[in-house]
C-alpha cells in the first residue's frame, strides 16, 4: 500500500474542487484590533484589517481581561497541572463557573477546554444518564453537536432547519414514554439566522422533552447581561442545558454548559471528554471570568457592535451585493462558487489588506459558498469604507450576481 500516494490523491481532490484550506499567518498586535500584520509567504510583512474573527467585541485585547490573566499567570504559573479530577481544579476555575452559572441564572456551570468538547462530551453522555434516550436535532446544528449525538449511539432524529411543523411531526412519531432531548442553536453562524427558541420550548414542554441550546454565537452579545438570545427573550429559565463559548465574544478560550446542579454533577461524573482532559490554564480561566463579569454590565459595547453590523449590511445592500440578512451580527455575502470565493478572499488580502476567509463545503452546502464578515465595535468608518469599495470592485471584476438574497 502506497500511503503517500493516497494522501496525494486526497489533497489533490481538495485543490481541484477549490476547497483546499490555506492558513494565513496573522500576527495580532495588542491594542490594534482589528488591525494586524500578515506575514507573507515571501517573508514580507503587510498590514491587514481582520474581518472574519470571532472575537466579536475585541475582548481579547481588553485591559480588564489582560490584567486578570497577568495576575493569574504571576500567581499560579502557566499550566493547570492536570485534569480537573486530579490536580487541575483551581480557584480560577471555580470563580469562572460561578460567573457562568450567574450569567445564565442556573444552579451550576461546568467549564471545558472548548465549546466543541462541551457539546460533544455532554450530548454523547446524556444517553448514559437517560437509558433509551432519543435525541432530536436541527439539521443545521454545529458539527460538534452532530458528533456528540453520533457518539451517544442512541436513537436520533433530524428535523428540517427551524421547521416547527416537522419537529412536531417527529415528536408525534416517538414513544411518549421515552426520554427525549431537543438540541438546537440560538444563532446559526453560517446564515446568521435565529433559532425559533420559544416555539421549540413549547414543543419540548408538550412532549416532555429536555431542551439543549447552543448559544456560542450569542453569549456576551445579546441580552441585558450578555446571557444570549434566550436571555434577551426571557426564556433562559425554560431551557434545561445551555452551551456557550469563552472563545468568541469573551475573547479568550474554552466552552461550558450551564444547567441544574444535578445535571452538571452527572455530566462531570460521567463524561470522558471532561474527566480525561487537562483543564484550562489558570490564566485563561481568570481572563474568561473577568470578561464574563465585565460584559454583564457593558451594554454600550453590545450596542456599538449591533450598530456596526447594521451599517455594514446597509452599505452592502446599497451596492446590490447578495448578503444574507436575518437581523443578527453576522454578515454573510453569497458567492456560490468555491473557486471564485477563494479568489475574492485572496484578492482582498493581497490587493486591499482585508483578511476574510472563504467559507466552502463542507462547512456550508455546495453552491452556497460565501464570505462571512464579522464587524466589531472597533471596525470604524475607514475600515468599513475600504471593505465596501473593495467588494464593489471585485464583484464587478468577477461578474458576480448582485441580486439581494436577504431574508
Amino acid at each position: 500500500m502506497d500511503y503517500t500516494a493516497k494522501l496525494d490523491v486526497a489533497l489533490e481532490r481538495l485543490h481541484e474542487e477549490g476547497r483546499y484550506r490555506t492558513f494565513i499567518d496573522i500576527e495580532r498586535k495588542r491594542g490594534m484590533f482589528p488591525n494586524a500584520v500578515w506575514n507573507r509567504p515571501d517573508g514580507e510583512e503587510q498590514p491587514v484589517s481582520v474581518w472574519c474573527g470571532n472575537d466579536y467585541l475585541g475582548m481579547g485585547q481588553h485591559p480588564v481581561v489582560l490584567e486578570a490573566m497577568h495576575e493569574a499567570l504571576d500567581s499560579a504559573g502557566a499550566g493547570s497541572g492536570g485534569t480537573r479530577n486530579i490536580s487541575g481544579t483551581t480557584v480560577y476555575h471555580k470563580e469562572l463557573e460561578a460567573e457562568l452559572a450567574d450569567l445564565h441564572q442556573k444552579e451550576a456551570a461546568l467549564v471545558f477546554t472548548s465549546a466543541y468538547i462541551a457539546n460533544d462530551a455532554t450530548l454523547s453522555t446524556l444517553p448514559k444518564l437517560f437509558p433509551g434516550l432519543i435525541l432530536i436535532s436541527d439539521e443545521l446544528n454545529h458539527a460538534s453537536m452532530i458528533n456528540g449525538i453520533r457518539n451517544g449511539r442512541c436513537e436520533k432524529h433530524i428535523f428540517r432547519h427551524n421547521d416547527i411543523a416537522h419537529l412536531r411531526e417527529v415528536l408525534e412519531g416517538l414513544d411518549p414514554a421515552a426520554p427525549k432531548v431537543i438540541a438546537f442553536e440560538s444563532i446559526y453562524s453560517m446564515d446568521g439566522d435565529f433559532g425559533l427558541i420559544e416555539e421549540i420550548l413549547d414543543l419540548a414542554d408538550e412532549f416532555g422533552a429536555l431542551s439543549y441550546i447552543d448559544e456560542v454565537h450569542a453569549v456576551g452579545m445579546y441580552g441585558p447581561r450578555g446571557g444570549g438570545v434566550a436571555e434577551r427573550d426571557g426564556l433562559m429559565d425554560r431551557i434545561d442545558i445551555i452551551n456557550g463559548t469563552l472563545a468568541k465574544a469573551y475573547g479568550v478560550m474554552g466552552g461550558y454548559i450551564a444547567a441544574s446542579a444535578k445535571m452538571v454533577d452527572a455530566i462531570r461524573s460521567y463524561a470522558p471528554g471532561f474527566i480525561f482532559t487537562t483543564s484550562l490554564p489558570p490564566a485563561v480561566a481568570a481572563g474568561a471570568a473577568a470578561s464574563v463579569r465585565h460584559l454583564k454590565t457593558d451594554t454600550v459595547l453590545r450596542e456599538q457592535h449591533q450598530l456596526q453590523a447594521r451599517i455594514l449590511k446597509t452599505r452592502l445592500k446599497g451596492l446590490g451585493l447578495p448578503i444574507i440578512d436575518h437581523g443578527t451580527h453576522i454578515v454573510p455575502v453569497h458567492v456560490g462558487n468555491p473557486t471564485k470565493c477563494k479568489m475574492i478572499s485572496d484578492r482582498l488580502l493581497e490587493d486591499y489588506g482585508i483578511y476574510v476567509q472563504p467559507i466552502n463545503y463542507p462547512t456550508v452546502p455546495r453552491g452556497t459558498e460565501r464570505l462571512r464578515f464579522t464587524p466589531s465595535p472597533v471596525h470604524g468608518p475607514l475600515e468599513i469604507d475600504a471593505l465596501v469599495k473593495a467588494l464593489d470592485s471585485l464583484w464587478s471584476h468577477c461578474a458576480l450576481n448582485r441580486a439581494d438574497l436577504a431574508g
